[in-house]
């Protein structure tokens, strides 16, 4: 563990990968992040526009997310976030229907039997629909074919939540990561769908101090550093091309290139990565919520998909937003106000807002992609994958994100061990 370790991205994936490393003895651990600051898609930013601190998109994290969770304990990142109850609002813009599920802390579920705890118009039976999706375990099937996908229910509850974690239509998506979602989530009770939210901003409790606790530790953190190559000899990488500096990998060094995929692609011959994406667009509004509203809300027959409530700002997040990635960002902005008004009761006036697009901003999470996604080791023996689009086993997200990290270092460790017993 004598050598250095050399991350290329700094987001989730990295940064797990080197709280983990750091805790197993390494020392000397340099990341090289392509842009002015760490976090990848899991930052918060100044707008320029708005003059305040945003995501550069709302997430939501569950307390079944132990992966997600372990790391926010270890870096002293949960001070920084609000865990709320077992409990999710829901708005229906067409029948003006609102409801609370709340499931109950048991694996047990008998909350459906409870009207006042479930979806309205749905029955105890309904809620049975997710269970077909075990039908395509170790399979590569659609939800689509699992599952039912025309009930009321699918369209007030399983859809929606679906959509926000798997980033494409759910209908179309990989029925394993589906499984693997709900067995970690709904499967595990309401003691396992708590949300727990970064209440000031992403990078205050999943970045800032990750990188605080890692440069107490020696890391060091290199910003605008582009990689332009790798090169290799027989069967391990020994230079990083940055363009204005080639950076030599010791005979004991490790690289993880936690990096995009089509970047891993370009700069690993013969790796195989997803080549499809899905976007996601964030609608901001400079605007204190009204009293007493709620954290977050699920939006139903609307643009809208997810309306979180901050104290100085509002954001909606779009999922598989591709049709709105060319739409007229005022128009876009005006609709979604409208949206927002009236469920929350605010004036109809648009109030400053922001529009943030990102095309490229998860993999699609369809079986064809699915089996693309490579483990984290690579052919070349000193070269490590970390990143949500790795095999997690699940879609696109802050906990994969950060099961991918714990998977490379554990690579690394295994490997390390495998060199000292050879020794």
């Amino acid at each position: 563990m004598t050598g250095t370790v050399h991350i290329v991205g700094a987001g989730l994936g990295g940064l797990s990968a080197a709280v983990d490393l750091t805790d197993a003895g390494y020392k000397d651990i340099r990341f090289y992040e392509a842009a002015k600051a760490a976090g990848g898609r899991c930052r918060s930013f100044v707008d320029t526009v708005l003059n305040i601190v945003v995501d550069n998109g709302s997430h939501l994290l569950l307390s079944g997310n132990w992966a997600a969770i372990a790391y926010l304990t270890k870096i002293d990142g949960l001070k920084e976030m609000t865990q709320c109850e077992a409990e999710i609002p829901f708005a229906d813009l067409n029948s003006g229907e609102r409801w609370t599920l709340r499931p109950n802390s048991s694996r047990l579920p008998w909350w459906i039997f409870d009207q006042n705890r479930r979806v309205p118009g749905s029955k105890p039976a309904d809620y049975l629909a997710p269970l077909g999706l075990l039908r395509a375990i170790n399979q590569s099937r659609l939800v689509g074919d699992v599952m039912d996908t025309k009930s009321s229910l699918y369209e007030r509850l399983w859809r929606p939540v679906m959509l926000a974690a798997l980033n494409v239509e759910p209908a179309e998506a990989d029925a394993q990561m589906a499984i693997n979602l709900f067995k970690e989530t709904f499967g595990g009770g309401g003691a396992a769908c708590k949300p727990i939210i970064a209440h000031q901003g992403m990078s205050s409790a999943y970045i800032d101090p990750a990188i605080r606790y890692l440069e107490a530790r020696g890391a060091n953190f290199q910003y605008g550093r582009t990689l332009r190559g790798i090169s290799y000899e027989g069967e391990r990488a020994t230079e990083l091309d940055f363009g204005d500096e080639k950076i030599a990998v010791g005979a004991g060094d490790i690289v993880i290139l936690a990096a995009p995929p089509v970047v891993a692609r370009s700069y690993v011959p013969g790796l195989i990565t997803p080549e499809k994406f899905k976007a996601i667009v964030n609608v901001h509004f400079k605007i204190a919520p009204p009293k007493g509203h709620p954290m977050y809300l699920g939006m139903i027959n609307s643009i809208s998909e997810w309306l979180f409530a901050y104290d100085d700002h509002m954001s909606v997040t779009i999922s598989a937003a591709d049709e709105w990635m060319q739409h007229d960002r005022l128009d876009l902005a005006t609709k979604v106000w409208a949206e927002v008004s009236k469920v929350t009761g605010l004036p109809e006036e648009l109030p400053p807002w922001q529009v943030n697009r990102e095309r490229r901003a998860t993999f699609a999470a369809v079986p064809s992609e699915a089996a693309k996604r490579p483990g984290p080791v690579t052919n070349y023996g000193n070269l490590f994958l970390a990143g949500d689009w790795t095999a997690t086993g699940l879609p696109a997200c802050m906990e994969g994100a950060v099961r991918s990290g714990n998977a490379a270092s554990r690579a690394i460790l295994e490997r390390s061990a495998q060199g000292a017993n050879a020794a």
